[in-house]
């Protein structure tokens, strides 16, 4: 790990991250992950959905430049692991740029349970016991009950929120990949790169419906406030929970974010969820309960 001022902040100390379990930074994740929505709401309002997903890229990115310098580790690493980095760079290009032109057609609990479909298979794809079946079981049940699926609307945001699934699935897969550092350089350092890779390969598409913000200050304060809620801390936390947890189980945890969603929901906007929802979000806990952990 580097040791110069730039990364001697950069995370908490070993020992600190290593005393933690690893669910913990799974739900920090969860709690960040449905802050920046209420940011992009405002986005919304003036500019368009490319446009929104790059500043939020591009805000984090530069948030890792600034954090990590990661230029200076990606030089180092062997060309696989450039190659796993660009990868990732374009996955979350590509799915942050589609998952808010999915968002601005469809509702966005409809997106979200298609996206839940795409860890399920992760988690369904690592099953080694029937316990674990029957916790994927429980929690596939919990999110159809929580969103409550409904094909209807826009095809064209249908394509875009299917294909934001997939590329989910490619994020955990190699995000996995990047989580277990190696060669010197961590997780963190190899998403820093990811991010600047993503920033370049989402800047045809967003660009220029995100030049109204260069001139709207609060605007930008907003794309911050996106892509530090939305990418820095929950792609942070993903990276520190994923070193430690395999992929499949990794995949079911996922399954909590659409309860977190209700509760966060409860707490900060004052919707009650009603008996429905509270049992999808009794069903999806189950189902972390009941699954085993196995080591990869």
């Amino acid at each position: 790990m580097p040791t110069d001022s730039a990364t001697s902040i950069a995370v908490p100390s070993p020992k600190i991250v290593d005393r933690l379990p690893p669910h913990v930074f799974f739900l920090v994740s969860a709690v960040f992950h449905y802050l920046g929505p209420s940011f992009a709401v405002l986005l919304f309002a003036s500019l368009a959905p490319p446009g929104v997903a790059w500043l939020r890229i591009a805000s984090a990115g530069l948030i890792f430049a600034i954090w990590r310098r990661p230029w200076r580790t990606f030089a180092t690493l062997a060309s696989r692991d450039m190659a796993i980095i660009v990868a990732l760079g374009v996955v979350l290009a590509a799915m942050n740029t589609l998952f808010y032109e999915a968002i601005a057609r469809l509702p966005l609990a409809t997106v979200g349970a298609i996206e839940f479909l795409g860890p399920i298979t992760v988690a369904a794809y690592g099953v080694r016991a029937r316990r674990n079946l029957l916790a994927l079981v429980l929690a596939v049940a919990g999110i159809f009950v929580l969103t409550d699926i409904r094909i209807a609307g826009e095809p064209l945001g249908y394509v875009f929120a299917f294909t934001n699934c997939a590329l989910f699935m490619g994020y955990i897969i190699l995000g996995h990949h990047i989580s277990s550092g190696g060669a010197g350089v961590s997780g963190i350092d190899r998403l820093g790169c990811a991010m600047l890779v993503a920033t370049i390969a989402a800047l045809p598409f967003g660009l220029d419906s995100a030049l109204p913000a260069f001139s709207n200050p609060l605007l930008l304060a907003a794309a911050i406030g996106v892509g530090v809620s939305s990418s820095v801390i929950p792609y942070v936390c993903d990276q520190l929970a994923m070193s430690r947890l395999p992929r499949a189980s990794f995949a079911l945890l996922l399954s909590l974010l659409p309860a977190s969603a209700t509760v966060i929901g409860f707490i900060v906007l004052r919707q009650v969820p009603s008996l429905t929802e509270l049992a999808g979000i009794a069903l999806v806990i189950a189902g972390v309960a009941l699954h085993r952990t196995y080591k990869s």
